[in-house]
């Protein structure tokens, strides 16, 4: 072999470790920037799905406009007073689970009205437990309460319901009672306890029956005076703490 061709033969050589070297750098820098996580200084969303990787549905994060409905055994139902913004939990069976929803808004005449709540769901069911705040020009009540549930899916429920809204106001009392015998139930929803601020500026706690029914409230009103009722089941106070609170024969407090 000549020096010309041995001088050709080791430049293809350099030439070929060269380029496999760089090769090799790009493909490991392309690598690299593959395997990390993208980052964002700000980002501007209507709406976020966090799914898992078989594609159920977990958690959404939206606006208004893009909130998901209500979504019970696989059906998606109307939300009672609409959509808000916020956040919606869903289940391992891609039911919803509770959530996070807000609002709040300024009227041109200067009013304003605002809500807030963060639910959590029975399973299968509506709210169980939540934390909620509801504000119309000062007229303020801010809660925690727990509701008993029956142990119906509600999405056997739905149409039912439906129906039984749409009857004169007279005929759903005892259309509701047919159901609930139905099912054999007391009550399909019955709050238990009440610990929060009401209206009226007083500092309350309510414990009711399985039925729903008020049994034992304590409160520190507006001017800082406590009280503490017992209920029977009709509402009427049986015993009061201090005993001149106990109200008026005839003019029960309630």
């Amino acid at each position: 072999m000549d020096t010309k061709s041995r001088n050709e033969l080791r430049l293809l050589r350099v030439y070929a470790l060269t380029t496999t070297v760089l090769l090799t750098v790009f493909s490991l820098a392309a690598f690299a920037r593959f395997g990390q996580k993208p980052r964002f200084a700000e980002i501007d969303v209507e709406r976020i799905n966090v799914v898992e990787s078989d594609g159920i549905l977990r958690l959404v994060i939206s606006n208004k406009a893009r909130a998901p409905d209500p979504v019970l055994g696989g059906k998606t139902y109307p939300r009672s007073g609409g959509n808000r913004a916020g956040l919606i939990f869903f289940n391992e069976e891609g039911n919803e689970n509770g959530g996070l929803i807000y609002s709040g808004r300024r009227a041109v005449d200067g009013s304003f009205r605002a809500e807030a709540a963060l639910l959590f769901d029975q399973f299968d069911q509506d709210q169980a437990a939540g934390i909620t705040y509801d504000d119309e020009n000062g007229h303020r009540r801010v809660r925690f309460q727990v509701w008993d549930r029956a142990n119906v899916p509600l999405g056997e429920l739905m149409g039912s319901f439906d129906s039984i809204g749409k009857l004169p106001r007279a005929a759903r009392a005892e259309a509701v009672s047919r159901l609930q015998a139905k099912y054999k139930v007391d009550a399909f929803i019955a709050p238990r306890v009440f610990v929060g601020r009401s209206p009226d500026r007083a500092a309350a706690i309510e414990l009711s029956d399985p039925q729903g029914r008020p049994r034992l409230r304590i409160r520190v009103d507006s001017s800082g005076a406590p009280a503490l009722d017992l209920l029977d089941q009709d509402g009427r106070i049986t015993f009061s703490l201090p005993d001149s609170a106990r109200p008026r024969a005839g003019n029960p407090r309630r």
